[in-house]
């Protein structure tokens, strides 16, 4: 599963005034991405507001994704919850022929023991006609899946090939890089920790901030698994405050307005969430200016 090295994006999910979806503005953003370098792109995740989007909505963002993408990179596909039995059988519902993987987010809310986001997880990969990459981001689930669950899935299902770590824990990000199986990827979910897991040993990153910055970021991550840190670090210290200010509110706000700027896309987005403050949104313009993005 080498083609999960590297640099992938969450896309986001672009809207209108009216806050239906901006295919047009969707299409040119998986355009941009993939001309300018990126690995892999994925749909429906966090950053694309899976949370607001209808399963009929998310059937045609998908749908527009492979037409525009035409085979060129893979695709990972956001399909999971905290329903187990909802998550299977939207699995076992979805046309995933043009799907490389599955983004499996642990489940939020319920607070499952270790035990139970095992058999979670067990109960998915029986059914997945495709790898899945498992997700944990405990900021977001209140849940920290710990090392040795995430590494009991690795070794005990082959089709559960890598996690997307999210905790922005150093510590934790090691202990998974020590002692996993040598074929399983540990892909950073934290942009700001990136490089570090890169160079760690780590497959590379699933980013926010990559898809508005795709040849910078996924070179410099590229350059991290080389080994070579003098050359990585000085791109990551350049987009240090661009990558801190598009968090600093919420995701994805923050990369919608950088996107915004660029160009590529508006800054609208679906309640509870709310735009970027006019104040962010300066301090986003001064950045790409600093850049020379601008």
């Amino acid at each position: 599963m080498s083609k999960f090295v590297g640099t992938g994006v969450a896309l986001i999910t672009p809207f209108k005034r009216d806050l239906s979806v901006d295919f047009k503005a969707l299409e040119k953003l998986v355009e941009y991405n993939i001309t300018n370098g990126l690995e892999y792109l994925v749909i429906s995740g966090t950053t694309g507001e899976s949370g607001t989007i209808t399963r009929e909505e998310k059937n045609v963002i998908t749908d527009c994704i492979i037409k525009v993408n035409s085979g060129r990179v893979p695709l990972v596909l956001g399909i999971g919850g905290n329903n187990t039995k909802a998550v299977i059988d939207e699995i076992s519902s979805t046309d995933l022929s043009q799907i490389d993987a599955i983004l499996s987010v642990s489940p939020y809310y319920n607070k499952p023991t270790q035990e139970g986001l095992y058999q979670h997880f067990k109960a998915i990969s029986l059914v997945s006609p495709k790898p899945i990459i498992l997700y944990n981001v405990p900021g977001r689930t209140s849940k920290n899946m710990l090392p040795e669950t995430t590494l009991r899935l690795a070794r005990d299902f082959e089709n559960i090939i890598a996690v997307k770590e999210a905790g922005n824990n150093v510590g934790q990000y090691l202990e998974l890089l020590r002692d996993k199986p040598e074929d399983f990827h540990v892909i950073s979910g934290d942009d700001d920790l990136a490089l570090a897991v890169a160079l760690a040993g780590g497959s590379g990153v699933i980013s926010v901030i990559g898809q508005a910055l795709p040849a910078e970021f996924s070179e410099m991550i590229r350059q991290g698994i080389a080994g070579n840190a003098k050359a990585a670090f000085k791109t990551h210290f350049d987009l240090m405050n661009i990558t801190s200010l598009i968090f600093s509110e919420n995701n994805p706000a923050g990369i919608k307005a950088v996107l915004k700027a660029l160009n590529m896309s508006e800054t609208h987005v679906r309640l509870p969430l709310v735009e970027a403050s006019n104040e962010l949104k300066i301090a986003i313009e001064e950045e790409l200016e600093n850049l020379g993005k601008r």
